[in-house]
């Protein structure tokens, strides 16, 4: 990142963080909430995949996890300003780690390690944190709508070492990490278009989910690990790292790209299922409809 934008960047920071973290808090919920009142667009489409995803739960407690919903990513935006704040000696302040045997496993394969990743819990606090407990790791990534935030967000997820990929043309770049034994962090829960992706049950529903995690791991044999960032009820975090994902080979190309593709959903909808509030359900997940693909 050029010197000027870091410079403008830390500046914006650095401000925010001196605003304490509680107070922080307090007025992006007060904002959040004002949205989940005001904007009835995104409050409808949380509250239409929260009722199709658990039909078993009355309108009521959809609509607590729909605030839930806001109040997760109020919080995630309020933590933000402190990222570039964590070191070493105040980790413990903010995460313990689950599952370290896992990631040890994965990456002593010496193929490199390709990671599953959704927009749930704090997702901004695994780049930050990642490089401490195991090691720094290349993101693929696409440049946001606003260059501002763009900026904010590449300069706290690479301040430990990470490096940014661009999505769209990395394929070969990464081919080459994971021959050099490094870790890929790929977020692996949004809806794509159907020429990118296959359609895989996500809550019960055909989902078009992108085959790319599908096609390095088939190519390159790296290990798949899953991650996740839960937020507990303590207001620390649980860093999860599951067991890693078999990858099913049989040969037949096409079919296992559309197994693993659904493997990988599948460990997403678990850690979905058990903190149902910390998932992005603004996000419109099933966007893209089967018919779409014969038109």
């Amino acid at each position: 990142m050029p010197v000027e934008k870091t410079r403008a960047t830390s500046i914006i920071l650095f401000c925010f963080r001196c605003v304490p973290l509680s107070i922080r808090k307090l007025v992006f919920k007060s904002l959040l909430m004002l949205c989940y009142h005001a904007a009835a667009k995104h409050r409808l489409i949380a509250l239409h995949n929260l009722r199709c995803a658990f039909p078993e739960k009355d309108m009521e407690e959809l609509i607590r996890i729909a605030k839930g919903v806001y109040r997760n990513l109020a919080i995630t935006m309020a933590e933000f300003f402190s990222m570039p704040y964590i070191t070493r000696e105040n980790l413990h302040e903010w995460l313990e780690l689950e599952g370290l045997e896992h990631f040890e496993a994965g990456i002593a394969q010496g193929k490199g390690l390709l990671t599953i990743i959704a927009h749930f819990g704090n997702w901004e606090l695994m780049p930050v944190t990642t490089p401490f407990f195991l090691k720094p790791a290349y993101i693929v990534y696409r440049p946001l709508d606003s260059p501002l935030i763009d900026n904010m967000v590449e300069y706290v997820r690479t301040i430990n070492g990470n490096e940014m990929v661009m999505k769209g043309g990395s394929g070969k770049r990464i081919m080459e990490l994971l021959k050099e034994n490094h870790p890929i962090a790929i977020l692996s829960d949004q809806n794509v278009a159907a020429p990118e992706g296959v359609f895989v049950d996500f809550f019960g529903r055909p989902a078009c989910t992108g085959v790319g995690l599908a096609v390095l791991a088939l190519r390159s044999g790296a290990p798949v690990l899953p991650m996740f960032m839960a937020r507990q009820k303590s207001g620390k975090y649980k860093f999860i790292l599951k067991p890693l994902v078999e990858i099913s080979r049989t040969g037949d190309y096409e079919k296992d790209l559309l197994e693993n593709t659904q493997r990988f959903t599948k460990v997403v909808e678990d850690v979905v299922r058990e903190y149902p509030d910390q998932w992005f359900w603004i996000h419109q997940r099933w966007k893209t409809k089967k018919w779409q693909t014969v038109m």
